[in-house]
């Protein structure tokens, strides 16, 4: 997979990491979902009401990843053709955070990014 740190500067791959969570606070609002989400120093924070789990996005620029932390463990990724792709598996981070939603909260969300 090609390095997003050979095609963007810092600040770029910022703005693309506050895209991101932006569309994800919108999905989750736009969902009627009881989950809440914060939004602060780099990282976004996604409480389940019913159990108080969490999920865990933050963005790591120096090596222009952005990493998922849930119950089932951590996942990092990369932008890929415009994709937040597993470094691992390739699997796209809309889906992984779509079942994390539904393992950890119960609730079906569509990720559109």
């Amino acid at each position: 997979m090609s390095d997003v740190k050979n095609t963007l500067n810092e600040a770029q791959f910022n703005q693309l990491v506050d895209e991101l969570m932006f569309s994800i606070e919108e999905s989750i609002e736009d969902s009627g979902a009881d989950i809440d989400y914060e939004n602060g120093a780099g990282m976004l924070t996604l409480t389940c009401e019913d159990n108080g789990s969490q999920i865990i996005l933050s963005r790591q620029a120096a090596v222009g990843e952005v990493w998922l932390a849930v119950k089932a463990g951590g996942f990092h990724f990369r932008l890929v053709a415009g994709k937040w792709c597993n470094t691992v598996s390739g699997e796209p981070l809309s889906s992984m955070l779509a079942d994390a939603c539904m393992a950890q909260a119960g609730q079906k969300i569509e990720f559109d990014f």
